[in-house]
């Protein structure tokens, strides 16, 4: 315990970005619940949903990278560019990953339903649907990533 504390107060970047991802976490178990009307403890670990946390965990390391070492140091142009390559990534091929699970999977209901007892190894082959994020889930992220890192308090 005492090593993790002292990573995270000698790393504030670190911290930023962990502290993003876990508000962004937080957020999105908050907003499930309230669509759906039931509480999934999963969904603050889960890959998907709403806010992005895989864009504010690196919006706020880009933000904290700023404030730390500057906008033109070489460090800030690595994590701007690693962000807006994890931002692209979650709208293209994570998002197209869900999609085609969704296609897939009801592929396989319907063919369970059809030759159920032909095939017995599909009875619990499901993809997982929530890889990706809708381009607005992406910017929320990128906004709680950039709240978490202009707000936190950083000794310069």
């Amino acid at each position: 315990m005492q090593l993790i504390r002292d990573v995270l107060n000698l790393n504030p970047i670190l911290t930023v970005a962990l502290l993003a991802w876990f508000v962004a976490q937080v957020l999105k178990t908050l907003i499930n619940f309230i669509l759906l009307g039931k509480f999934q403890l999963e969904r603050m670990w889960g890959d998907g949903g709403m806010p992005s946390a895989h864009s504010a965990t690196v919006c706020a390391m880009v933000i904290a990278t700023a404030r730390s070492e500057g906008f033109s140091s070489a460090i800030f142009a690595v994590a701007a560019v690693v962000a807006i390559i994890t931002m692209h990534d979650a709208m293209g091929v994570r998002r197209e990953t869900g999609e085609q699970a969704k296609v897939l999977n009801q592929m396989i209901d319907q063919w369970i339903d059809v030759t159920e007892k032909n095939a017995p190894f599909l009875q619990n082959m499901h993809l997982k649907e929530m890889v990706g994020h809708t381009p607005l889930q992406v910017l929320a992220g990128f906004v709680v990533g950039c709240v978490v890192g202009a707000l936190y308090p950083m000794a310069l």
